[in-house]
Parts: structure tokens; sequence; C-alpha cells
């Protein structure tokens, strides 16, 4: 994991999950997101509820272009989270699980 997060273009987007290689990287409305196949890229393009995310600190919305992304606590197969910011997901870490 970077200072940033974990690498947004080794996640997929809409799986919600660290794949560990690059991704398809899909271009909409000037931000980047990414996706494992092409389903995902049309799904990434054509359903907005999929370019956002709650942030599980604040429970407001992020975009997942702009988010820190982590792996959810306790994952064992990737799971992430997406955050508003490092310090949100410093206090994540903070928490008991």
């Amino acid at each position: 994991m970077t200072k940033d997060g974990l690498p947004k273009e080794l996640v997929c987007m809409v799986n919600n999950m660290y794949m560990g290689k690059k991704q398809f990287p899909v271009e909409f409305a000037d931000k980047m997101y990414y996706g494992c196949c092409e389903m995902c890229v049309k799904t990434i393009k054509n359903e907005s509820q999929v370019r956002e995310a709650l942030d599980p600190v604040t429970g407001k919305k992020v975009d997942k272009s702009s988010a820190f992304i982590a792996l959810k606590k306790g994952s064992t197969n990737g799971d992430v989270e997406y955050f508003e910011s490092e310090q949100n997901y410093k206090k994540y870490l903070a928490q008991t699980l």
C-alpha cells in the first residue's frame, strides 16, 4: 500500500476487490475508474451507484475514483473499503473489529 492507499489501478471498482494486477481503465466524466473485465467496464459506464461507495467511518458517499482505498479489516480475499481521506482510514484501523 502506498501513502495514497492501494493503487487504484489494481482494484476492480465493481467487485470492490484488490486484484493485484492492473485492471481495465474506464474514463467517465473526466475521472478514472477500473474494472476487471468488459462486463465491469460496461457497468462502470452505465450504473452511477457503482462509481460511489460509503466511507465506513463517516457514512458519507465517496467517489471511488478519488477515494483512499484500503483492504477491509479481516479480509482474506482482497475485499476493499473506500475512504474520504487517509485520516478516516486511520480512524477505521483504530476501531475494533
